[in-house]
């Protein structure tokens, strides 16, 4: 991991900061494995946040500072990445993601810029990889179904997400993951800096259910991925896939199923959706309406023709 940090990050930190790190690193050699945030304030110096504890750099951060951070991001060009500074954050070679906090310009109900830049929180990224075997093994030995995973933040969604969305698409299904903020997939140049399976299309930095949606006309997925749903339009959208024969991995923050029930969300579980029971249902549904009232139709067509009651 500190090879990472220093190809991936270093080069847009201040000099004064690398060598506060590796001042650290000296003593800490857990440093760069357990290192979680680098937050970076105005006037307030810098914190490394870890696993367990932090680190309080004994630097000064100023407004010029963060201005040159911005501009080794942007290769010297803040236009090229305003669109990312607007979304509030810039993702980075690796997936790491750089968050910015400012002033908000509001234009039309919509951010057209974030100024006076006073911190960023520059996020690593990281991928476990195994670490859903146990998931995958216990609950997909007749193969998968539509599956909601549901905890409080912090606690490995997104990670166990993104891992078996790679088990899942190198076992041979297609995969739709509609990435809205970026942290599955990590998208850069065009290139997953995670990896999601060699079988996985990406939709990234799409509202979930314009994705779906998207996913559903154009991809022909065997399962959408959505990190984090809970919105009525996602559940819409989630709602008509399944309808449609597409099958669903999803996240949800919550501390247990019962207390999801009593927002949108409970409108899936209500109608079984997402249980194991609820997909042979809709399965049969779909058996009946593709096979048994095709043919029944097809057949009345066909009556109906021989009376000649249709041209």
């Amino acid at each position: 991991m500190r090879k990472k940090v220093m190809e991936q990050i270093y080069p847009y930190l201040l000099e004064k900061i690398v060598n506060q790190m590796e001042s650290i690193y000296e003593k800490d050699k857990d440093l760069f494995e357990c290192l979680t945030e680098i937050r970076i304030r105005v006037g307030r110096g810098c914190i490394l946040k870890l696993f367990d504890r932090e680190y309080m750099l004994p630097v000064n951060i100023t407004n010029g500072d963060i201005e040159q951070i911005l501009e080794k991001i942007s290769n010297y060009s803040i236009y090229s990445i305003q669109n990312e500074i607007n979304d509030g954050y810039i993702t980075i070679k690796g997936g790491h993601r750089i968050g910015i906090c400012g002033t908000c310009v509001i234009e039309e109900n919509r951010i057209s810029n974030v100024k006076n830049i006073s911190s960023m929180n520059i996020r690593i990224a990281r991928q476990v990889i195994g670490c859903s075997d146990k998931i995958y093994n216990e609950l997909y030995k007749e193969g998968f179904f539509n599956t909601i995973i549901v905890s409080l933040p912090n606690n490995g969604k997104t990670t166990n997400i993104r891992d078996l969305t790679r088990i899942l698409s190198n076992k041979g299904y297609t995969i739709s993951v509609i990435d809205e903020r970026s942290e599955i997939a990590c998208m850069y140049n065009k290139v997953p800096q995670m990896d999601v399976g060699i079988r996985t299309d990406v939709i990234n930095k799409c509202p979930k259910h314009i994705g779906i949606k998207m996913a559903i006309r154009s991809l022909a997925p065997d399962i959408i991925v959505v990190d984090e749903i809970g919105k009525k339009e996602d559940i819409e959208e989630i709602y008509g896939a399944v309808l449609s024969g597409v099958k669903l991995l999803v996240t949800a923050h919550g501390n247990s199923v019962e207390e999801i029930k009593k927002g949108e969300i409970g409108k899936l579980i209500e109608k079984n959706i997402l249980t194991y029971e609820g997909l042979r249902k809709l399965e049969d549904e779909l058996h009946e309406l593709k096979v048994v009232k095709r043919q029944e139709v097809a057949q009345k067509i066909k009556e109906a023709r021989e009376q000649g009651d249709l041209s």
